[in-house]
């Protein structure tokens, strides 16, 4: 059911492990659409940033890398790094959730925390670039070398027969999504992939609108924390402003209640980005009736803390 583009071959080969597809039958009739879930939980790092930090780490011939992340990129740069033996210095906010904080030290990076009040991420990554100029400084979504990485998840759901009417990804910088596009038709496979954004962040619904990057005023505090992004990427833009199909701006309690579907009808733990696609679904269910749908689920990776309040029975 699966294959690799010429791209992405040498990264699934190696290293990489292939998504997990799902087909829940109670999922599916709680959400109206006959969906496949594409779960990353399980991938190295627990979501697919892996994909693009070890074809990214790989790559380049510095041994030292900087990068700004929420955390899934960084932890899984950090681990990419241990494997290839080299050096990684993460930028995150200071509210990052503490299991990636927690992760990104112990696979032997440096976790930089920053207030974003304060210093913006792009400012910090800056002063520290500086500090190391034989430093490589990797976007965790805007560079080629993350959409190749990324181009891996497409070219696995290039070959899943039947064919979905749609696949829905998350999206923040654009990275996973332009990544998909790029996996899939390089395969042969022109399956339109529409991206679930958090309303709060809806950047690139907006950029989409003005037919231009619109970036957001301030980093969005939404519950998807790996979609706290200032813009779409520009590498990232260039794919999606004539290939992306459309976007969904996807509310916080779908985002919250998506989540908690996904534990109950499929036993998935999953943080809150990882459940902006099944949070697509439930914002337009109508669109979505009856349709094959492929959703992918970025990550896994979430406080219990955090966890245990949207499971709560109150939980809005």
């Amino acid at each position: 059911m699966r294959c690799m583009s010429k791209l992405a071959a040498p990264l699934l080969r190696e290293i990489a492990r292939p998504t997990t597809l799902l087909e829940m039958a109670r999922l599916s009739e709680r959400l109206g659409a006959r969906v496949t879930l594409a779960s990353e939980t399980f991938q190295h790092t627990g979501s697919f940033k892996f994909r693009a930090a070890y074809n990214l780490a790989r790559s380049v011939p510095q041994t030292k890398i900087i990068t700004a992340s929420s955390g899934n990129y960084g932890q899984a740069l950090a681990y990419a790094c241990k494997l290839l033996d080299k050096q990684a210095i993460v930028v995150m906010p200071n509210n990052s959730a503490q299991v990636k904080i927690d992760a990104v030290r112990e696979y032997g990076a440096q976790a930089d925390l920053i207030d974003v009040n304060a210093v913006s991420r792009a400012a910090r990554v800056a002063q520290l670039a500086a500090e190391h100029p034989d430093a490589y400084v990797a976007s965790a979504y805007d560079d080629p070398l993350v959409i190749q990485g990324n181009a891996s998840l497409g070219a696995e759901l290039a070959r899943v027969a039947p064919a979905f009417d749609f696949i829905l990804a998350p999206i923040g910088g654009g990275g996973l999504s332009s990544g998909i596009i790029q996996g899939l038709r390089a395969n042969g496979n022109a399956t339109p992939v529409i991206a679930a954004e958090p309303l709060l962040g809806n950047d690139v619904a907006r950029s989409l609108r003005a037919g231009e990057i619109v970036a957001n005023e301030r980093e969005p505090q939404t519950l998807a924390d790996g979609a706290r992004t200032m813009s779409v990427g520009k590498h990232n833009w260039a794919i999606l402003r004539d290939n992306i199909h459309s976007i969904v701006e996807v509310p916080e309690e779908n985002i919250a209640q998506g989540t908690r579907l996904l534990f109950t009808y499929a036993n998935l733990k999953v943080e809150p980005t990882g459940a902006l696609t099944i949070g697509a679904v439930l914002t337009q269910r109508d669109f979505f009736k009856n349709k094959r749908v492929c959703c992918v689920i970025s990550g896994g990776n979430v406080d219990a803390r955090v966890y245990a309040a949207l499971l709560a029975p109150n939980a809005k």
